[in-house]
């Protein structure tokens, strides 16, 4: 991924959820992320409070469901981490 896409798909995640998320929090968070983590659903759990936590947006139970089912049934491609993205921020 190149390092300009990097700024600008943080630069649309920060205005969309009207937070500012810091590059560095996105690169500690993301170095936690293993491959089985989208596999196991505990971690998976884990890695969306996380993420909802470090947005300051709150992601009810029925949303957490909607995105573990999303990810078990289409796996982690960058279309499907998008589409997550977008559920997490409209709820």
């Amino acid at each position: 991924m190149s390092r300009d896409f990097s700024k600008d798909a943080l630069n649309a995640i920060n205005k969309k959820a009207g937070k500012n998320i810091s590059e560095g929090a996105i690169k500690k968070l993301a170095s936690t992320v293993k491959p089985g983590t989208t596999q196991n659903e505990a971690q998976l759990r884990q890695l969306i409070k996380q993420v909802s936590s470090m947005a300051k947006v709150p992601v009810s139970e029925a949303t957490v469901q909607e995105i573990v089912n999303a990810v078990k049934k289409g796996g982690a491609s960058s279309g499907t981490m998008e589409s997550l993205m977008k559920m997490m921020l409209k709820k």
